[in-house]
């Protein structure tokens, strides 16, 4: 069995949300409570109501919100993404009220820093299997479906009614701490998914692509397409090379065309995810 149709299995998904969720615990439990920060989601309306509330964790209280999400989700979700999300609740939650750590961090800016870079790898790991986080990715996939709102909407409406409610709690300092937390976490969170799955789609322009697109194949065991095309001056029909690589396998392949024709133009253009064939499979919500 290759990587690529193991990582779809049972002991890699659990890995990966097993270890992803206890960083992100570890980022909450070890700077964002000492600090008093409010993370996004739905922890973060746990962690509020622990600072209203100190006799019941945040751990808990992110448990009990998530209950009733699940029981929507598993009605209207697939069963493999719902079981996947809710374990990944659980062990986010479990692996709060178990560890205790404290990076003992002073400063309030460095603070926000870490942390977000800290929950934002945590979020990542565990986007990139085929669960979530659990929480609020439930509830936003199942307004994306049913009614098409952007699951980026229902994040940016939920953290910013959030925050609200914390400027009734918290001082405006650690709300404007808590912010740049969060955009850390974001930025951190988005880059741990393209490290895993950012592919390169390369376009090259060559009166020898027969040639170029043979190399290819047999040097590189990289696959082609060729999409018709017409040059306006002069006017002449001729093959574009289309293909999908990744950031290693670039250099080699660039050497391939040049070698083969100087004066071929190598367009190359990022892309964050290639669903299909060989890549990356669809995630089922």
């Amino acid at each position: 069995m290759t990587f690529e149709k193991r990582k779809y299995g049972l002991l890699w998904n659990l890995l990966l949300i097993t270890s992803g969720s206890i960083i992100f615990s570890i980022g909450v439990k070890g700077i964002i409570i000492h600090h008093g920060f409010i993370p996004a989601g739905l922890f973060g309306l746990g962690v509020l109501c622990y600072y209203i509330i100190p006799s019941v964790s945040a751990g808990i209280w992110y448990f009990l919100f998530n209950i009733p999400l699940f029981i929507i989700g598993w009605l209207l979700l697939s069963r493999r993404f719902v079981l996947y999300s809710f374990y990944a609740m659980f062990v986010a939650a479990a692996s709060y009220e178990i560890i205790t750590v404290d990076f003992a961090v002073k400063d309030q800016l460095y603070a926000a820093i870490l942390a977000g870079i800290i929950c934002g790898l945590g979020s990542g790991i565990v986007l990139r299997s085929l669960g979530s986080n659990g929480g609020l990715d439930v509830i936003a996939i199942i307004l994306n479906q049913k009614y098409n709102i952007g699951i980026g909407k229902v994040y940016f409406v939920f953290n910013l009614a959030l925050f609200a409610m914390s400027a009734f709690v918290l001082e405006i300092d650690l709300i404007i701490a808590s912010l740049i937390l969060v955009f850390i976490l974001s930025y951190v969170l988005e880059y741990t998914l393209a490290l895993f799955s950012q592919r390169k789609i390369v376009m090259i322009i060559s009166d020898n692509n027969k040639k170029i697109a043979a190399d290819m194949l047999d040097k590189l065991k990289l696959g082609a397409t060729f999409i018709k095309g017409n040059s306006a001056y002069p006017e002449k029909e001729r093959n574009i090379i289309m293909a999908i690589t990744n950031n290693i396998m670039l250099k080699p392949l660039e050497e391939i065309v040049f070698s083969n024709d100087e004066n071929a133009i190598f367009i190359i253009e990022n892309t964050f995810n290639v669903i299909g064939s060989n890549f990356s499979k669809r995630k089922i919500y």
